[in-house]
């Protein structure tokens, strides 16, 4: 049987893939030490995640590992070495705020880990493809140089700009930019993914997210902001606006959606690709948007409050152009809008054995 390697396998994109590549036949190995809960707290933790991958995926393996832990990759890789189809790299320190509180946690995180799983690849399984969960933070504050037009509830691209109509493709630089360290550490990442694939042959791919998000998510104030946006809005916890009027711009992907293009690509993989990847203008919104969404589902008025203190390197507008992943996958199309989207993540936060869902 195939066997595909997931890592951060009980987070969002992993355990959604988790299950999407067991479906489709593979062996699943999920590598996941739930660092999530050390980077954010007990009420973000994945361990609820696993355990439900674990009773509810017969082909799912789970392995408790630190991706920067060389002896342990070289151990898991060596095991399934001739059968590893795929390795499908999630697991990350994924918060700005996070990562300038410990720059080399997340370095080590995000840059080191990716490289020791890139190695491993190119030792024991070469031929395998290795899809990499990058960023848009790649391209740091270089988007809030473009021409942009306030509106009465969001920001926006000046019509004149070749990205106002589709969102910004793969063209935009990463240089010369503000990107914050959780950038730059998933920016060498991203690089030496590329590098991997036209150095060594290697079959890898850098799908650059926008907001990427779903009813797995374990959102915390630091990170997934429409997760913790909807849970905030059940629950009553406050939620903080930071900077832009609250007009910053977001295009959100549902995990569902994500995995589907990781699975077009395995399964016609290409050497060195990047993809932006995320909502496009199928699925985008600006916080206050997003605020008057969440009341209109719950009923009643959010708890939530704005700061001037904008994020270092953020967005201020953010739709990804996806035509690129398009014309090499015209098979991969959208199944959830903005509003199924948040409808989904609520359904799921009310569902959730032990989840709470009302205000203490």
């Amino acid at each position: 049987m195939d066997v595909a390697i997931v890592t951060g396998s009980a987070g969002l994109i992993g355990s959604e893939a988790a299950r999407f590549f067991a479906d489709q036949g593979l062996r699943v190995i999920g590598i996941d030490n739930d660092m999530r809960s050390t980077f954010f707290g007990d009420d973000a933790s994945t361990a609820w995640n696993r355990l439900r991958l674990q009773a509810g995926v017969p082909s799912y393996r789970h392995l408790d590992a630190d991706i920067r832990d060389a002896d342990a990759m070289e151990a898991v890789f060596r095991r399934y070495a001739g059968s590893i189809a795929t390795v499908i790299h999630a697991a990350a320190q994924p918060s700005h705020d996070w990562a300038a509180k410990d720059p080399i946690t997340d370095f080590t995180v995000n840059a080191n880990g990716t490289l020791v799983l890139l190695e491993m690849t190119r030792r024991h399984a070469p031929t395998a493809s290795f899809i990499y969960m990058s960023t848009n933070k790649v391209y740091g504050d270089t988007a809030n140089r473009l021409p942009l037009v306030e509106l009465d509830t969001r920001w926006e691209c000046d019509a004149s700009h070749r990205f106002a109509e589709h969102g910004i493709d793969e063209s935009m630089s990463i240089d010369t930019t503000m990107h914050s360290l959780f950038g730059v550490s998933k920016t060498s990442a991203d690089l030496m993914v590329q590098e991997y694939g036209r150095y060594f042959g290697i079959p890898t791919a850098c799908f650059r997210g926008g907001c990427l998000t779903g009813p797995a998510h374990s959102g915390a104030p630091l990170h997934g902001f429409l997760s913790w946006l909807v849970k905030c809005a059940v629950t009553g916890q406050p939620y903080t606006v930071l900077g832009y009027k609250g007009k910053q711009v977001r295009d959100n992907l549902h995990a569902a959606d994500l995995v589907s293009a990781l699975w077009h690509f395995f399964s016609e993989p290409r050497v060195a690709e990047v993809y932006n990847i995320g909502g496009w203008r199928h699925s985008q919104c600006s916080m206050l948007e997003a605020i008057a969404i969440c009341e209109r589902l719950t009923g009643r008025p959010m708890n939530w409050h704005y700061s001037e203190d904008n994020r270092a390197g953020d967005h201020i507008w953010w739709v990804s152009d996806v035509r690129k992943f398009q014309s090499h996958y015209p098979g991969w199309h959208y199944r959830f809008d903005l509003e199924g989207l948040i409808g989904d993540i609520h359904a799921a936060l009310e569902d959730r054995a032990g989840e709470p869902v009302t205000a203490a």
